[in-house]
């Protein structure tokens, strides 16, 4: 999109960026990075060849706690596979329409299968710790390949919706006990027609914390972020609303969690005690 440093750090935070980030303009991976945006319009084209191959390899070049590699991925092409996860992501119509769908797996599955065939217990994958293991494998896997397929001149959008049923997700895909899908990512090359647009995010003040964390801005901060937020939504056509009151109404009740309460115990029928 070869957009200029300053024009993505408008974007991103609706202000001009300090001088001395500027000093950065050329590196055209922070570029990448920070021209990301949610794409949910695809062609029907599909991927050139050996975009998928090299997007796994970026992501298997992440960090992994251990090396032990706990996650893995599933690549979903078919239509109609994808037109049935679409479903079980609560009608998200992207999902069918991108010609990839990616389901990524928190897997500590292959790591049993290993002990067994050693002859040997794999009492540690009952914790949540593990888990959290895997989770934090699998998230970081999914970014270093979304910032690959980005920088092929692609679009993405994440897939929390693949939570909503997970243990339907599960038979679809066939998971073994031990492997949970955390969520998908649909890729695609983004429709020119309809454009995505970059999202403000909150002011760098209220997340960057220096020697310890301080809430003596926040107030303020996330004022001054209601009103940026709010322009964006105004420019894509979209309701009027205040970004905190927005996030308290989705809190405040476990119906905002749209049917995942009942998450620990779908992640125990799939085989994660979380001791």
């Amino acid at each position: 999109m070869n957009e200029t440093l300053a024009a993505l750090w408008q974007a991103r935070y609706r202000e001009n960026a300090p001088t001395e980030a500027l000093a950065f303009s050329e590196n055209a991976t922070v570029r990448d990075l920070m021209a990301h945006r949610s794409v949910r319009a695809y062609l029907s084209e599909p991927l050139p060849a050996g975009a998928l191959e090299i997007a796994v390899a970026a992501a298997q070049s992440a960090a992994t706690s251990s090396n032990l590699q706990a996650w893995s991925v599933i690549a979903v092409e078919d239509p109609e596979r994808r037109a049935r996860l679409a479903t079980l992501s609560g009608e998200q119509k992207h999902v069918a329409a991108a010609p990839l769908f990616l389901a990524w797996i928190a897997d500590l599955s292959r790591l049993e299968r290993l002990a067994q065939r050693h002859h040997t217990t794999a009492d540690a994958l009952d914790y949540t710790e593990a888990f959290m293991l895997a989770t934090i494998d699998a998230s970081l896997a999914a970014q270093n390949a979304v910032a690959a397929f980005e920088s092929l001149g692609l679009g993405t959008v994440y897939i929390g919706g693949l939570r909503n049923h997970p243990e339907a997700v599960a038979k679809e895909l066939n998971l073994p006990p031990r492997a949970f899908a955390l969520f998908g990512l649909c890729v695609g090359y983004p429709d020119p027609a309809q454009p995505a647009a970059i999202k403000p995010r909150l002011p760098q003040k209220a997340v960057l914390h220096r020697e310890g964390y301080d809430t003596a801005a926040e107030e303020s901060l996330i004022a001054e972020y209601n009103a940026r937020a709010d322009s964006f939504q105004q420019e894509q056509g979209l309701p009027s609303r205040a970004w905190s009151e927005a996030m308290v109404r989705r809190i405040a009740k476990k119906e905002g969690l749209h049917g995942r309460e009942i998450m620990h115990e779908s992640l125990k029928k799939l085989g994660f005690p979380l001791k």
